[in-house]
């Protein structure tokens, strides 16, 4: 597929799932349109680049439809400059749009986890995040968590900013909220397909 049909249908998803559907940040929507999302897809995949799915990888990951991507940067409220702890850096996708926007990155995935492409990657478990480059101004879980574990929260300014998606009873949500005074407030906004990120399961709950 030639690079001017990539950049067509990449168009189209601006205009048919983006601006369609509350991804209303001008800036989300620029660096959208010009990253250009097939060069972090494996080639055997290309042509499901541009569809509203999530496009498998390697290893049982996936990374997210574009909608949930928007969705979830569109919530971030990126300022230039930010330091962003992005887990679940999968090919490098996100980081990229992060970086376009203005971001400093720091962006983490686990041991045998998909390569990323064009991005500086911490390996370790997702759940642990890069402590050594914290505080952190926003933390970016690019999927769906059963929670939040509060090794990434600690690693958040006081006031810092979370995204991500949350598993419940079976539905993945799209969440935001605020660190204030080491506790994590979040708000959920929208049911939304997105991938689930292994190492985040809640612990059960006992049951008399």
């Amino acid at each position: 597929m030639t690079e001017q049909k990539h950049s067509l249908m990449r168009a189209a998803m601006v205009e048919s799932q983006l601006r369609t559907s509350d991804v209303n940040d001008p800036r989300v929507i620029a660096a959208m349109a010009k990253v250009p999302r097939e060069e972090y897809v494996p080639a055997h995949r290309r042509a499901m680049t541009y569809i509203d799915r999530a496009i498998p990888l390697d290893g049982g990951r996936a990374i997210n439809p574009p909608l949930a991507t928007g969705r979830l940067l569109t919530e971030a409220q990126v300022a230039p400059g930010d330091k962003v702890l992005l887990i679940g850096a999968a090919t490098g996708y996100c980081a990229a749009l992060l970086a376009e926007m203005g971001a400093q990155v720091v962006a983490v995935e686990e041991e045998g986890g998909p390569e990323s492409i064009g991005a500086a990657v911490t390996r370790g478990p997702l759940s642990a995040g890069a402590v050594d480059g914290a505080p952190y101004d926003l933390l970016f879980i690019d999927g769906a968590v059963e929670e939040v574990p509060a090794t990434l929260v600690q690693q958040l300014v006081d006031g810092g900013r979370v995204v991500t998606g949350l598993v419940e009873r079976g539905v993945t949500r799209l969440c935001s909220g605020r660190v204030v005074g080491g506790v994590l407030g979040l708000s959920s906004i929208a049911d939304l397909e997105m991938v689930v990120l292994p190492g985040f399961a809640a612990p059960e709950q006992f049951v008399f």
